[in-house]
């Protein structure tokens, strides 16, 4: 069977033999795969010129309802994924990290959709004041790159490394050109073919490369993006592309590092942070055998522990069966192939010429349900490094499976110390109860490290543990972690935009951004903007209210009501020292009578008011000041229709197709200068229902 690549609207069967994939439990071939023959300067203008302006036609609200329908879709399937993924010589939970683990990028993506407004482009940021007067100002506004996503990817998670990249440039309008490692991209297939055939797509979004890509960067362009995720050799090999260079293409490194878990002096053995530090080392070691770019490769303990860790680890290990994943009882399946095998094997015996393996073997171990000759097996080994200051190859040599090393430290400074000679890492833990300790800890670590897992018995429960990169936090590290960043929620989206500095009027500014610049012309009705239905407002629309003047008894009540006797309200004895000329109106009274001025109280499309954005009071107002309100539509966001279903079905009202609409609420005083500003967020009605 030939594995194919998708390129340029059409599954495509590379030319010649190809390279044999085999499965990883019993070594016999399942397949071939080639990327000879394939046009890729042609894949990226397809990518350019009929994926990116379908992408950038949607909106970010339609973008994100596009990933979560792919979500649902590919979770409707996962059983396929699974099988797959068996292969490969995964676990059913090493599957479950990189096919659920995946998908879940994709839903995690589909809900930033609610941080975006819904538009094509993005506004970034607050609007600049320029000018005195108001009639110049600035702004940012970040619109989708024009080019492609080249993403390549490393062996070890075939699906996960492909959905949490793609869910990322997509939600930005940017499409995609997918390159998995060609040992695992079998899986890989299997899952962008479900992609292709659900239609959720548009077409030209999507294009996968089974097979080399050698070639494909001597046709990059500026506007193009290339991520890398592997070995930092090859990374920095790609880095130094003469293209990147010379086009200043973007490129993303999240390159396997020397990652670090620290235990706390206080988490002596008998203590629940003890026994957390020994599982979390024992999964890190064994969960994918070890094949994790953000996997424990130095266990740092301290001195008087490394006795307690080495045997508690040791037992551990002892009890940790190897071989067919479908077999009862197996823990640990295979490394992804004999490549694997071969480098990680150069590499302990690397690391053997300075420090001592205190457990495990590279030949003599045993397979359960396999033959250990045939399939990709390897035994998980630790070492114990007595000198780490001396016999630094441990924070220097990665051996990319089950290896670990035990480490002693005097004090924290020197655990910090020994976890920085990693020079640079994708993250690292530190498992205490001591506020202190982690504190420390973390103050002086975090310059080395992309992210820091603190862990103790509180958090355990729902902690995601030291290997797992979260969707809405960044993952990538510095030096050599490759000095990237991807993922971070709304963070990552923005890496594939392009800011752009622009300026005008705030009237023009708010014709192009198409959210109403402070300043800007106004526009009345006589139909009042509640009475209006989302489709009928316009952005710049203003109710100018009627005005109020304020009196000590407004201020009386509200503080009754409200419980508010903060003096600055309530006791004109005690203002002497303080800004404040005579008893001062609440804040949130003014809030609250802007409302009742702006809302016109008929019933009509408006539902609900859905939060306060943004609000501040700018200028004191007292008894005898007259207050009144501009109120202005600033935004709008159209919301999803939602649909029941058996599992989900729908509470009331959450059929009812509407939108949010932002709303400037300006409240002035007599001078015309303002007091207060806030944003608030209604949910309006659509007329159209349908």
């Amino acid at each position: 069977m030939k594995f194919k690549s998708y390129a340029q609207g059409k599954w495509v069967e590379g030319e010649g033999n190809g390279k044999p994939l085999l499965n990883a439990i019993t070594g016999v071939e399942i397949g071939t795969a080639s990327s000879k023959g394939l046009n890729f300067e042609g894949m990226l203008n397809y990518a350019r010129t009929i994926g990116g302006p379908a992408l950038r036609k949607m909106t970010f609200q339609e973008r994100g309802l596009m990933l979560k329908a792919l979500a649902l879709h590919l979770t409707s399937l996962k059983k396929i994924f699974y099988a797959s993924s068996a292969q490969t010589g995964a676990t059913k939970t090493d599957s479950w990290i990189d096919i659920e683990g995946g998908i879940g990028n994709l839903f995690a993506n589909a809900s930033l959709r609610r941080q975006f407004g819904d538009e094509t482009f993005y506004v970034d940021g607050e609007m600049a004041p320029l000018s005195k007067e108001g009639t110049f100002i600035g702004h940012h506004i970040m619109v989708p790159k024009r080019g492609v996503a080249i993403h390549i990817n490393a062996f070890n998670f075939p699906i996960w490394g492909m959905l949490e990249k793609i869910a990322v440039n997509f939600m930005a309008g940017v499409p995609a050109i997918v390159k998995p490692a060609t040992i695992t991209c079998y899986l890989t297939e299997v899952m962008v073919r479900e992609i292709i055939d659900s239609k959720i797509l548009p077409e030209g979004a999507l294009q996968l490369i089974c097979g080399s890509a050698n070639g494909i960067i001597d046709h990059v362009t500026s506007e193009d993006v290339v991520t890398f995720t592997g070995s930092a050799s090859t990374g920095k090999l790609l880095k130094a592309h003469p293209r990147l260079i010379e086009e200043a293409v973007p490129f993303n490194m999240e390159a396997d590092s020397l990652n670090s878990s620290i235990l706390g002096e206080d988490a002596i053995p008998g203590t629940e942070e003890f026994d957390l530090f020994i599982k979390e080392a024992l999964r890190e070691m064994t969960v994918k055998a070890g094949q994790k770019c953000t996997a424990i490769r130095r266990i740092i303990v301290p001195e008087k522990l490394v006795e307690d860790v080495q045997i508690a680890l040791g037992q551990k290990l002892a009890k940790t069966t190897i071989g067919d994943p479908s077999v009862e009882g197996v823990r640990m399946g295979s490394l992804a192939g004999n490549e694997q095998v071969n480098e990680v094997k150069e590499k302990v015996q690397q690391l053997a010429k300075s420090q001592e393996i205190v457990f495990g073997d590279l030949e003599h171990f045993e397979v359960t349900g396999a033959d250990k000759n045939k399939g990709a097996f390897f035994s998980p080994i630790l070492f114990l490094n007595k000198n780490p200051f001396k016999n630094t190859d441990c924070h220097n040599i990665e051996a990319f499976g089950p290896v670990s090393t035990i480490i002693p430290y005097k004090d924290i400074n020197e655990a910090i110390e020994l976890a920085n000679m990693g020079k640079g890492s994708l993250v690292c833990s530190i498992v205490t109860n001591n506020e202190k300790i982690a504190k420390e800890f973390v103050m002086g670590a975090s310059a080395m490290h992309g992210r820091i897992l603190i862990l103790n018995a509180e958090c355990a429960k729902e902690s995601t543990g030291h290997g797992s990169p979260m969707p809405l936090l960044t993952h990538g590290g510095p030096g050599r972690a490759g000095g990237g960043e991807e993922m971070g929620g709304k963070r990552g989206i923005l890496h594939y935009l392009q800011r752009t500095a622009i300026q005008g009027s705030p009237t023009m500014l708010t014709k192009v951004t198409n959210q109403y610049q402070y300043g800007a012309k106004q526009v009345e009705y006589d139909k009042h903007i509640f009475q209006k239905y989302f489709e009928e407002i316009e952005i710049g629309e203003t109710v100018i209210t009627r005005k109020h003047t304020v009196t000590e008894a407004d201020i009386i009540n509200f503080a009754n009501v409200s419980g508010d006797h903060f003096y600055a309200h309530v006791d004109a004895t005690s203002l002497e020292g303080t800004i404040f000329e005579r008893n001062v109106a609440h804040g949130y009274w003014i809030l609250s009578k802007a409302a009742g001025l702006f809302v016109d109280g008929k019933k009509g499309p408006v539902l609900l008011n859905y939060g306060v954005e943004d609000c501040r009071f700018t200028k004191p107002v007292y008894p005898g000041m007259t207050i009144g309100v501009r109120f202005t539509a600033k935004e709008k966001i159209s919301q999803e229709k939602k649909v029941a279903t058996p599992e989900h079905p729908l509470s009331k009202g959450e059929d009812i197709k509407k939108g949010i609409v932002k709303f400037l609420v300006d409240v002035y005083d007599e001078t015309g200068e303002t007091v207060a500003l806030a944003t608030i967020l209604t949910m309006i009605k659509f007329k159209n229902q349908n």
